[in-house]
């Protein structure tokens, strides 16, 4: 999955970012109508980082080592939000699977199109997030992984994301 945007839409996108690099992207992405991985894609400033697909299952089970975080899953009708620790892993056919006693996940791998490490200032309060996120092969965002959600990272997480960020870089 890569889109191909004009460089005219890429502009507006960066421009866009760069007035409110507080907003949220998927509805930036709804309202110039492209993919919400697009808008990963083109964020300025090293934001975003993409990440090699083809080592999703290494880069998931590597969100174990951050112990508790907080999940998003949105899709056109509700958006759930989950605090928990990544873990106990499986595989099932189609489905990679997280369950431990705080997240239960059943991720479809088949339908995964790209990975980012992001580093974005919170729709909340300003403070920068740091973040892993999972789009599917439309653009979509699969899931979301915060290692900080309204509040400041340690600076042991943040050392592991960069590390995280750079093992996997594409």
């Amino acid at each position: 999955m890569n889109t191909t945007l004009t460089p005219d839409t890429v502009e507006r996108i960066r421009a866009a970012l760069v007035e409110n690099p507080n907003r949220m992207t998927m509805q930036l992405a709804r309202d110039l109508g492209v993919p919400e991985a697009e808008i990963i894609r083109a964020m300025p400033d090293g934001r975003s980082v993409e990440l090699d697909i083809s080592r999703w299952e290494e880069v998931i089970r590597g969100l174990e080592e951050f112990g508790e975080v907080h999940v998003i899953v949105t899709n056109g009708g509700a958006t759930l939000e989950a605090v928990g620790q990544f873990g106990n892993f499986s595989t099932w056919d189609e489905f990679f699977n997280v369950q431990t006693k705080t997240l239960d996940m059943h991720i479809r791998w088949p339908h995964l199109g790209a990975i980012f490490a992001v580093e974005k200032p919170s729709h909340m309060n300003g403070v920068n997030t740091y973040s892993v996120q999972v789009y599917d092969k439309s653009g979509s965002a699969a899931f979301k992984v915060f290692l900080n959600f309204g509040g400041q990272v340690s600076a042991e997480r943040s050392a592991a994301f960069v590390q995280l960020r750079d093992q996997f870089r594409r």
